[in-house]
């Protein structure tokens, strides 16, 4: 990653704004820039351009590009933490992610265009928090193994990969998927269709806790 510049100090009439108000901006467009060009093709004056703030106001706030990223990183975290639940059944868990590609498209593009940039753990702002995160669902697919809902023979952790490349699919692969249903994979229709086959795949695999007699 690049080095940080240093922070300076934005001038007087630029700090009356309204701080929250400011950050929101930023980090708005910062999204958006991040989202369309991935970390390294994002330019930190067009994310300024589009929050309609002068550049030195996004070295006062968040001191680098890098810090930037990483207040969207934690953005998103907030999010995880607001859609999934503790108890939230897999299928379910699944479902609501691959709904974000409608209600937080930014965020997915982000997590995909990480993928993309992927160079090795330095590289990765999130990859320890993410790992945590998702050990739990590899537990879980785990603990119906053990209960003999599901075969012993796949791994816990590739299926929860794949899953979660399912869950990623109209948003990293959408060419895939206009030439094989012959429909726009980004509207709103098709997303709440194919979150649904999802969650039916996962419910089908034996994936949630049997209900109860």
């Amino acid at each position: 990653m690049p080095s940080a510049k240093p922070r300076r100090s934005p001038k007087p009439q630029e700090r009356q704004r309204d701080p929250e108000r400011t950050r929101k901006l930023i980090l708005d467009a910062a999204s958006s820039e991040f989202a369309a060009h991935g970390y390294a093709g994002a330019r930190t004056g067009a994310i300024a351009a589009k929050a309609g703030v002068n550049q030195q106001l996004l070295w006062y706030y968040f001191g680098s590009k890098e810090g930037l990223y990483q207040a969207l990183t934690q953005q998103w975290q907030t999010r995880e933490s607001q859609l999934v639940s503790s108890g939230t059944p897999l299928s379910e868990q699944i479902r609501r992610y691959a709904l974000e590609a409608t209600n937080n498209p930014d965020a997915v593009r982000l997590l995909a265009w990480g993928g993309l940039e992927y160079t090795g753990p330095s590289s990765d702002f999130d990859q320890e928090r993410r790992a945590q995160h998702m050990q739990s669902a590899v537990d879980e697919i785990r603990a119906r193994q053990n209960s003999g809902q599901l075969s012993a023979d796949i791994d816990p952790a590739c299926l929860t990969i794949i899953l979660t490349a399912a869950a990623m699919a109209t948003t990293s692969i959408p060419n895939v998927i206009e030439g094989i249903c012959r429909v726009d994979p980004h509207s709103s229709e098709f997303v709440h269709h194919y979150a649904e086959q999802v969650a039916l795949v996962a419910r089908l695999l034996g994936l949630d806790p049997p209900e109860p007699d």
